[in-house]
């Protein structure tokens, strides 16, 4: 017999939007169930392994007040628990590991434990309940209205029928999209549908996406051997060279996004090549006490282990099998190049004292618990956000479009890496943006609101609207949102075209730390 469960609001899908919904709409008074397929909810900070991503500006503004407090939590939770330097203990705005990528970056498992903490007043109170390792099953619609969604307990094969008023998909593919009938867009549009310079010129192809990685971290001990077993598939990826990539994948060289030119990487800092080492690394050394067994940790997020030969959705599952085993298979090749014929600088070959750090991810082989996955289903949304919107080129000095109904903020280069379509990076200037609602009302569907990746955007401004802060931003305000509908009894689609209802709400989000605009000055 399958359990029944029953909550105000349903999150399916524990992403770092799905977290943010969870905590928006149990702080303002609504009964959340949130399910989680993998054992850590978090997402892409998380069960992907990927550091934050953000803009230039996040330390003053350009995030909600939630993600500033997670940012605030996160530093904290360093100095509160680890043996660190006066100068780091000093340090206001500290950076755990010093990366290039971002301000902040950190464990997964510190994000995991900060999650937890924003969410235990919920918990705790019965308001918030969590199913991690729950893998969503089924949806049951009624008319234009989903009921009731079924997740399969990953540990016992239970199942549990869950009732709820709102569902929101905050899964990283869009999976409760197909599964409830909800009209949906993948891959790349073409130029004919959506007017986008950089779009397809020839028809649109659904199976044309950017690659996922699959994100592992490692340590280095010199002197040691950690030499992971060759992976059965390094001798195809050790001779692979895609056709518009200037050297096979695995080697220190690789492109720059905007212009494609050759330039080449070093994996260790030399004073004039760009580390991959520092890129993502999520422990630097050089903030804990000697002696207390701290030592560099990077996660591997590179342009040598994006895998773009095929799409791990909106396939049958032998080739989604198949792709996923191989984006794995892909970034282990890239470790042991890496520990046994990399060329070092200093002359030989081979690092073989980089040593995978199963702990830091949670997982038996090192690797995350799932691929970094760029791009989602899209749901066929009120209003979708375009490249004319947001691109510098096109609207230079009159900054983004601005949105009437704008729910938030976000700022990123429009960044799409190689897609399986066997197409080289797309990378240019966006401008800072707003979010706006009608890209999160879907055309038909009356209770269900996308809460990460899944909203209206294109393949292409997908480029932008992927990152961290954003998707945080989306997943709260979706939690908002459900909250405000089910309290005065409208629905989101009412929200977004009642002017005197959006002004009422957009003041919740005002209250509650999210910014609608950028400042002025900006």
């Amino acid at each position: 017999m399958a359990k029944e469960y029953t909550a105000e609001i349903v999150i399916v899908g524990g992403s770092l939007g799905g977290c943010a919904a969870a905590i928006g709409a149990a702080k303002i008074g609504k009964n959340v169930i949130l399910t989680e397929e993998t054992a850590w909810i978090g997402g892409q900070l998380t069960n992907q392994g990927v550091p934050p991503d953000e803009h230039p500006w996040i330390e003053e503004y350009g995030c909600t007040g939630l993600y500033r407090t997670f940012r605030n939590k996160v530093r904290d939770y360093y100095k509160r628990n680890f043996p660190l330097y006066e100068h780091a203990m000093e340090t206001e705005r500290l950076n755990p590991g010093s990366a290039i990528v971002s301000k902040l970056s950190h464990e997964p498992r510190t994000a995991l434990a900060v999650l937890y903490e924003m969410m235990a007043p919920y918990i705790h109170n019965g308001r918030l309940q969590i199913l991690s390792k729950h893998k969503l099953e089924a949806a049951y619609v009624d008319g234009d209205d989903v009921r009731t969604v079924t997740v399969q307990d990953l540990e016992t094969g239970e199942r549990r029928h869950i009732h709820g008023i709102y569902f929101l998909d905050a899964t990283d593919i869009g999976e409760l999209l197909p599964l409830s009938g909800t009209e949906y867009v993948t891959g790349a549009e073409s130029q004919s549908q959506t007017g986008e310079p950089h779009a397809l010129e020839g028809e649109a192809d659904p199976l044309d996406m950017q690659a996922v990685t699959h994100v592992f971290a490692i340590d280095y001990v010199e002197g040691e051997d950690y030499t992971i077993v060759k992976p059965d598939q390094y001798e195809f990826w050790k001779e692979y060279k895609p056709d518009f990539w200037p050297v096979k994948l695995l080697h220190w060289d690789g492109v720059y996004p905007h212009n494609h030119e050759r330039r080449t990487f070093s994996l260790f800092p030399d004073g004039k090549h760009f580390s991959l080492w520092e890129y993502r690394r999520i422990i630097d050394e050089k903030h804990f006490l000697p002696g207390t067994q701290f030592q560099d940790i990077t996660t591997v997020n590179w342009q040598q282990n994006d895998y773009f030969l095929g799409t791990v959705f909106e396939v049958d599952e032998k080739s989604r099998e198949k792709h996923l085993e191989a984006a794995r298979q892909l970034s282990l090749s890239l470790l042991y190049w890496m520990q046994t014929e990399a060329p070092r600088r200093g002359g030989g070959y081979g690092y073989p004292g980089l040593r995978l750090r199963p702990d830091i991810l949670g997982t038996q082989d090192g690797l995350a618990m799932k691929p970094y996955i760029r791009e989602s289903r899209r749901i066929k949304a009120e209003f979708t956000v375009l490249e004319q919107h947001i691109s510098k080129e096109i609207r230079g000095n009159l900054g983004a479009e601005k949105f009437r109904d704008s729910v938030g903020i976000g700022s990123y280069g429009v960044d799409l890496h190689p897609s399986t379509g066997n197409r080289h990076y797309i990378d240019f200037a966006g401008l800072p943006f707003q979010i706006p609602l009608g890209s999160m009302i879907p055309i038909r569907m009356n209770n269900l609101i996308p809460a990460c990746k899944n909203i209206g955007v294109t393949h292409i401004t997908n480029g932008c609207y992927r990152l961290h802060p954003v998707e945080w931003n989306i997943g709260e305000v979706a939690g908002y949102l459900a909250a405000y509908a089910i309290e005065k009894q409208t629905t989101p689609r009412q929200v977004y075209e009642n002017e005197s209802i959006l002004e009422d709400f957009q003041r919740l989000l005002t209250n509650n730390g999210v910014q609608l605009e950028w400042p002025v000055h900006h």
